[in-house]
């Protein structure tokens, strides 16, 4: 199959829609005990696919290109967003943090440090011995 070619049997290569389940016995089902007479079943096993097929196909015929239209707008225009807008934010706030990262660094080391190492001078000749 070509690159550029769809595949017309399996249209959901992906298995994206592998929860909406529409058939018949996916939808409508009887317990052990409570049955209606067989032909009554097969009426409404006929009449469920039919209505959903029938309607399935208006509304695809209907609605299904100008969805296909707007949702191909919508990520091309979310492509779009990611390549021009979004990435070079990230990239730009990331060159931005790594500054702050330094700036901040060294007012901890600045202020914390003296601190800490007299604290651990102080601390430091506290012997501990097991009686």
């Amino acid at each position: 199959m070509d690159p550029g070619e769809i595949d017309m049997q399996n249209r959901d290569p992906s298995s994206i829609n592998a929860h909406v389940q529409v058939g018949f016995e996916d939808v409508i089902a009887e317990p052990d005990g409570v049955h209606s007479p067989q032909c009554v079943w097969k009426l409404a096993h006929t009449c469920f696919t039919c209505a959903r097929d029938i309607s399935y196909t208006l509304l695809a015929l209907c609605y299904g290109v100008p969805y296909a239209f707007f949702w191909g707008c919508e990520f091309a225009y979310l492509s779009f967003l990611h390549i021009w807008v979004i990435t070079p934010c990230i990239s730009m706030y990331m060159v931005w943090l790594k500054s702050i990262k330094i700036i901040y660094g060294a007012c901890v080391r600045t202020c914390c440090d003296p601190c800490f190492e007299a604290c651990g001078r102080c601390f430091s000749d506290i012997r501990v011995t097991n009686a």
